[in-house]
């Protein structure tokens, strides 16, 4: 298939502050969820003991169970669980969702065991879909051996950059957002009342927080993911050891709403692309935005790819157009074409053209 090239070059003006920037932290990244795009990092693919924002994970796959109304009784697999727990009993009946809580909110190490028995039979078969999971998100350096994120075995290991990946796809879920934005929960049992207030003292701490979770044993130290969004940047930080986590996290964000900013770089509205080949409109049924410094403008270039089609129709795609950032394609967006009837005017009336439709 014959391809028309068209290059443009896309310029973007805007006016943003510089600010030096001081940060701790053994691994750590700062990732704009939306485009996925590292605006920071120290050793982002270095693997490193995870502790219990593996519990990322385990929230993914019971929420996708589709099962969180389901309520289950708690049995002894509890007693295996030692270190962070909310302090299940047996014969306790909880909903999955409010394990869930339980589980990203205090971080209980027994509320993902009971997760894991509940949904595959067994931890084994759990940390199975765990590490599929993994696989499937392109997390190239995760291993899962658990559940909860304690040092069992050796312990979970993974990387800044596959933690980061992880959490942009689970705040694609609804359910996980609300439950780590969430401050206080409170559940009643047939055994108990219960009150959690989320470990996560980012909520407090930082104005335009949005979530995530907290980690620590012995042998990682300190782990924390955290999101936040201001002006229409969504941010990811995940940190492995750092003793000032929280004061890095608020560090990160700071320097990235102060010096970026989502530019519409695709406009699905104003978009216009003319070629020889079709004489008929081509569309884009998209927008594109991506973070930038304004100095990083310039470097943006978009190329319109179009597809020598003999026989088309209307909404055929017939090309493309790739973005490109400092000769790197960043995104690829679909390009239509809009065929009209061949007794389409475009100087009637749309009541005239509905008169011609019905007759």
């Amino acid at each position: 298939m014959k391809r028309l090239l068209i290059i443009i070059i896309f310029f973007l003006f805007s006016l943003v502050s510089i600010n030096a920037l001081e940060v701790s932290g053994e691994a750590l990244i700062l990732m704009d969820e939306d485009s996925g795009r590292i605006l920071y990092s120290v050793s982002p693919y270095k693997e490193k003991l995870i502790a219990s924002i593996t519990k990322i994970m385990t929230a993914v796959i019971a929420i996708e169970s589709n099962q969180l109304d389901d309520l289950i009784t708690v049995d002894s697999i509890i007693k295996e669980a030692y270190g962070s727990n909310i302090y299940l009993e047996v014969g306790e009946k909880m909903k999955l969702r409010d394990l869930v809580y339980g589980l990203m909110l205090r971080s209980g190490n027994d509320a993902a065991l009971v997760i894991a028995k509940y949904l595959a039979k067994d931890e084994k078969g759990f940390v199975k879909k765990m590490n599929n999971k993994a696989k499937k998100l392109g997390m190239k350096r995760t291993f899962f051996l658990n559940p909860h994120g304690l040092d069992e075995d050796g312990g979970n290991k993974s990387t800044a950059y596959d933690m980061a990946l992880l959490t942009k796809y689970a705040n694609q879920l609804k359910e996980y957002q609300n439950i780590v934005k969430t401050k206080v929960w409170q559940v009643k049992t047939n055994k108990k009342t219960y009150v959690w207030h989320n470990k996560n003292k980012i909520l407090r701490l930082y104005k335009w927080s949005t979530g995530g979770k907290t980690g620590f044993t012995e042998k990682a130290r300190r782990t924390l993911v955290t999101t936040a969004s201001k002006n229409n940047l969504n941010l990811i930080v995940v940190t492995l050891n750092d003793g000032n986590d929280w004061m890095t996290h608020q560090t990160l964000y700071e320097y990235a709403f102060n010096n970026y900013r989502r530019y519409l770089v695709l406009n699905k509205k104003k978009f216009i692309l003319k070629s020889d080949y079709y004489q008929e409109r081509l569309y884009i049924k998209n927008d594109y935005y991506y973070p930038l410094k304004h100095e990083e403008t310039k470097e943006v270039v978009l190329k319109a790819k179009l597809f020598k089609n003999k026989h088309y129709k209307n909404e055929d795609k017939v090309g493309e157009v790739e973005v490109y950032f400092q000769n790197k394609i960043v995104h690829t967006e679909d390009i239509f074409i809009e065929v009209l009837p061949k007794k389409f005017n475009k100087n009637i009336s749309w009541w005239q053209r509905i008169f011609r439709w019905f007759s």
